[in-house]
């Protein structure tokens, strides 16, 4: 309701505003609008490929805060600020821009809600996945996250009406139920990072992390 709301008073506000503008340069208003939330989400896609395509994104280093010079405290501190800063601050992160990137979705693409949840969330998850193969794998994760959002976008500008302003600024309505259903889709992506954080311990623990 809320959403709706908004949607109606943002699309009102519109018509007001393109109503002030002489009819044969509505159009040109409308696509200059539409041309803006493109390179706008071109440039979110730029940047999001080196983020996500990053195996270890943060460069934080917590533990040279860890001044203990007891041996098990210091390995008891290494742990703490590990956790932190890969098990909890990292996966926000990730979170942060899938919501981000499911919501240019929703705005550009008239699917199911459940829909392109899956599909941000298949996007994501496979491309910190494949951040974690050695040698290759931050190289091809950089290029899905460019690539598959980029294909995304061309498939959208395909569909009937892509252009029509109204219809983006409609889209809005629908942000309601997209936050009603993230949290499944949210977990996934929290437990995917921890396993994927926890065997790379576990190689490196056992002293297989650098085999191919």
């Amino acid at each position: 309701m809320v959403f709706g709301g908004v949607t109606l008073q943002v699309i009102e506000t519109y018509k007001s505003l393109l109503s002030a503008v002489p009819f044969g340069f509505q159009s040109f208003v409308n696509l200059f609008l539409v041309v803006v939330l493109m390179v706008i989400y071109s440039v979110f896609i730029w940047k999001i490929d080196r983020f996500i395509g990053t195996k270890n994104i943060l460069k934080l280093n917590l533990n040279q805060y860890n001044r203990s010079e007891h041996p098990f405290i210091a390995k008891l501190a290494a742990g703490l600020f590990y956790f932190l800063e890969y098990i909890i601050i990292l996966p926000v992160l990730i979170l942060f821009w899938f919501a981000i990137f499911s919501i240019f979705l929703i705005l550009v693409m008239d699917l199911d809600i459940k829909v392109i949840l899956f599909v941000s969330a298949a996007v994501i998850a496979t491309v910190r996945m494949v951040a974690y193969i050695p040698k290759y794998g931050e190289a091809i994760a950089k290029e899905i996250a460019k690539l598959l959002p980029l294909n995304l976008l061309a498939i959208a500008l395909l569909t009937p009406k892509f252009f029509d302003i109204e219809r983006i600024l409609g889209n809005i309505s629908r942000l309601g139920e997209f936050f009603s259903l993230i949290l499944n889709y949210l977990f996934f992506i929290i437990i995917l990072e921890v396993l994927l954080r926890f065997f790379e311990f576990l190689l490196d623990l056992l002293g297989l992390k650098s085999t191919d």
